[in-house]
C-alpha cells in the first residue's frame, strides 16, 4: 500500500533522480517534474530500470506558474513536495546573478502558493552548505545554530533568499511545514551505475571533473588553489554520498507527515561530520580505481569557500539518518557510471 504521493521538482536532476529511487523503494508513489534545463530525459529510463515501474512524470518549468500549476491539476493527492529545481553552479551565478535570482526564488515562491493550498502543505527544501558562508574557524564543524555568513556567491544568496521566503510563509499559512536540508558536497553515483551525475558541458562539481579527466575526456583536471590555510593548501569540503543524501529526503517526508516534527520550520545539515580537501579526495579516487588523474594547481576560483564541513549529530539523532558509506565506495561508485557512460569496459 502507497504511503502516498510525492511531488519531485528537478526530478531528473542528480539528486533529484536518486531521491526518485529512495522515496519509491520506502513505498511512496512520486511525480516528477523538469524542464530538463541541465538533466537528460534517458534518466528516467534510469530509475525505471531500477525501481521496476514507470515513473509518473510531467514536463514543465516551475517558473512557469501556469505550466506548474497543471502538475497540481492533474495530480490532487499530492501530500509533500521536495524541491530541487535550481540552478546551482557558484561560478555560473557569479557571472550571470539574474538567472540564480530568477530561476531559484521564482520557482520556489510558485511551488510554495501552489503547496499552501493543498490539504496537506509540506515541503522539503533543497538548501545548501553554502548559506553558512565561510564558518569561522570556532564554528567548524558546522552545525545548525551557527550564524549565517553573508554568503560568498549568488547561488548561496539565493539559498539564504530561499529559506527567509519559507521561514515567513510557515508563520503566514497554518497548514505549511517545512524541512530545509542543508547539502555540503553530494557525489557518487547509484551502485547499479544506471543514473549518476550528468554535467552538460564542462562540469562545474570535483567529482565528474576526476572521473571524466580519468576517462580521457579532460586532459588534467584543475585544483583551484593550494595557497588556502589548510593542512595542504587546497580547500576543504564534507563530501556525501548521493544516495545517503537522498535517504535523508525520504527520513524527513516520514518526519514531516508521521507528525514527528518538534516544529513546523526546521533545518538539518546533512553531511559525515569530517572534511576532505580536494587533493585528499584526487588521492583517494586514485587509490579506489587504480586509474591515474593528472592534475595542476590553478589559481583561485571566485566564491570558493576555503573550508566547511559538517555537524550532522542533530540529523542523526532527529531523523534517525547517517551518511556512513565508506569514501572508496563512493568514487567507485562515480567511477562506474563513467565507465558506462563513456563505454570503458
Amino acid at each position: 500500500m502507497s504511503k502516498g504521493r510525492i511531488l519531485v521538482t528537478g526530478g531528473t536532476g542528480y539528486i533529484g533522480s536518486h531521491t526518485i529511487v529512495e522515496l519509491s523503494e520506502a513505498g511512496y508513489d512520486v511525480v516528477a517534474v523538469d524542464n530538463f534545463s541541465n538533466s537528460n530525459p534517458d534518466v528516467l529510463q534510469g530509475i525505471e530500470k531500477i525501481i521496476g515501474r514507470k515513473v509518473d512524470f510531467m514536463e514543465a518549468d516551475c517558473t512557469d506558474e501556469h505550466a506548474f500549476g497543471k502538475v497540481f491539476c492533474k495530480y490532487s493527492d499530492i501530500r509533500a513536495a521536495i524541491h530541487f529545481a535550481a540552478s546551482k553552479a557558484v561560478g555560473e551565478s557569479v557571472e550571470n546573478p539574474l538567472k540564480y535570482y530568477n530561476n531559484n526564488l521564482r520557482s520556489l515562491v510558485n511551488l510554495t502558493a501552489l503547496m499552501k493550498a493543498q490539504k496537506e502543505a509540506s515541503i522539503v527544501f533543497s538548501s545548501s552548505c553554502t548559506v553558512y558562508g565561510q564558518p569561522d574557524k570556532e564554528h567548524l564543524p558546522v552545525s545548525e545554530s551557527a550564524p549565517l555568513q553573508p554568503a560568498e556567491s549568488p547561488y548561496g544568496r539565493t539559498k539564504q533568499m530561499c529559506e527567509d521566503i519559507l521561514r515567513d510563509c510557515v508563520k503566514a499559512y497554518g497548514n505549511l511545514k517545512v524541512t530545509a536540508l542543508r547539502y555540503f558536497n553530494p557525489i557518487g553515483a547509484h551502485k547499479s551505475a544506471l543514473i549518476g551525475e550528468l554535467p552538460i558541458g564542462v562540469p562545474a562539481n570535483l567529482v565528474p571533473y576526476i572521473t571524466q579527466t580519468a576517462a580521457g575526456i579532460r586532459e588534467k583536471l584543475s585544483v583551484f588553489g593550494d595557497d588556502y590555510d589548510t593542512p595542504d593548501g587546497s580547500c576543504i569540503r564534507d563530501y556525501i554520498y548521493v544516495s545517503d543524501l537522498a535517504k535523508a529526503h525520504v527520513a524527513a517526508v516520514d518526519r514531516m507527515l508521521g507528525n514527528r516534527n518538534s516544529d513546523r520550520y526546521e533545518v538539518f545539515n546533512l553531511g559525515t561530520g569530517k572534511g576532505m580537501s580536494v587533493l585528499e579526495l584526487v588521492n583517494a579516487f586514485m587509490r579506489a580505481t587504480g586509474v591515474n588523474v593528472p592534475y595542476v594547481i590553478a589559481g583561485r576560483r571566485a566564491g570558493d569557500i576555503e573550508q566547511v564541513w559538517a555537524d550532522p549529530s542533530k540529523a542523526n539523532r532527529e531523523l534517525g539518518w547517517k551518511a556512513d558509506t565508506p569514501i572508496e565506495d563512493v568514487l567507485l561508485s562515480a567511477w562506474n557510471w563513467q565507465k558506462r557512460i563513456s563505454g570503458i569496459k
